[in-house]
């Protein structure tokens, strides 16, 4: 073969070559700046978040309809992507509120604390700690089953009183205490009536003991008294124990003799219901 002719034929494979091997490098080129892309930066999988004023907006009208669970959503992200901004205050009060008016009385009582803490000296901590007792009050189920929550409401509404006397809150506070009080009392009572029917009698003295001391006011301590009384003269009861449990223990509401009691209007809370996060939520 003439040796033009070979040359021509070897570059002609070197330029195949070539292009194989650039072909080859664009393509992975290509797949690896895809890769890169998607995997390094996310943009196709987490897309920009929406700014404070939108989130902030679309949280408070969640909540205003009952949403609270969506309402939560928005606030997080508030507190998550723009801790620093003004909306972030109104934000934290509102997830809280959200929380409890959801029933989730732990998470709020959380939420609440943790707002106390953050802003100690704000215009909305009157309301923010009577809502830290409502969360132990709401806890408040059954009067035979557990009485933490009453008792911690209590020692919250208390705080609040001494630290506020002043604030609108302090009276419904007060009136929370007393029903609380009347939780306790009425757990203590059912208690030692159990042990009379349960023939543990000593227990039952011991009961009421504490009941009448600690509790000398309540509206249970003349049954509890006369139940009392009863026990130190020696009479164990031979009759139906229902004798000595109030009407509320034993009858439906229908069938009490008791008026029913007013339907309780809710204690507003402060004016942070706007987009505005400098409402109510001043340092």
């Amino acid at each position: 073969m003439p040796r033009n002719t070979s040359s021509l034929y070897g570059y002609k494979h070197l330029v195949l070559a070539l292009l194989i091997v650039a072909a080859t490098t664009l393509s992975g080129c290509s797949t690896f700046s895809g890769m890169f892309n998607k995997f390094s930066f996310g943009e196709d999988e987490d897309p920009k978040s929406l700014p404070p004023e939108t989130l902030i907006v679309q949280g408070m009208d969640a909540y205003n309809v009952g949403d609270y669970s969506e309402a939560v959503k928005n606030f997080k992200l508030i507190l998550d992507e723009h801790p620093f901004s003004a909306q972030a205050m109104l934000a934290e009060l509102k997830a809280a509120d959200a929380h409890y008016y959801n029933k989730q009385y732990a998470e709020a009582k959380t939420l609440y604390k943790a707002f106390e803490e953050h802003h100690p000296t704000n215009e909305a901590i009157p309301y923010v700690l009577f809502q830290i007792g409502m969360c132990d009050y709401s806890r408040s189920d059954r009067i035979d089953r557990d009485i933490s929550g009453p008792q911690e409401a209590i020692k919250s509404f208390t705080r609040l009183i001494n630290a506020y006397p002043q604030s609108p809150y302090a009276k419904e506070a007060k009136t929370k205490i007393n029903d609380s009080k009347e939780f306790i009392v009425n757990h203590e009572y059912l208690v030692a009536v159990f042990y009379v029917r349960a023939a543990r009698y000593d227990e039952a003295k011991h009961r009421l003991k504490y009941l009448l001391a600690r509790y000398p006011d309540s509206n249970l301590a003349p049954q509890a008294k006369a139940l009392l009384d009863h026990l130190e003269a020696g009479n164990k009861p031979t009759w139906g124990m229902n004798r000595w449990l109030p009407e509320f223990m034993t009858k439906a509401p229908a069938d009490r003799k008791e008026e029913a009691a007013p339907v309780e209007k809710p204690v507003a809370t402060p004016n942070t219901d706007s987009s505005q996060s400098d409402t109510k939520t001043k340092e």
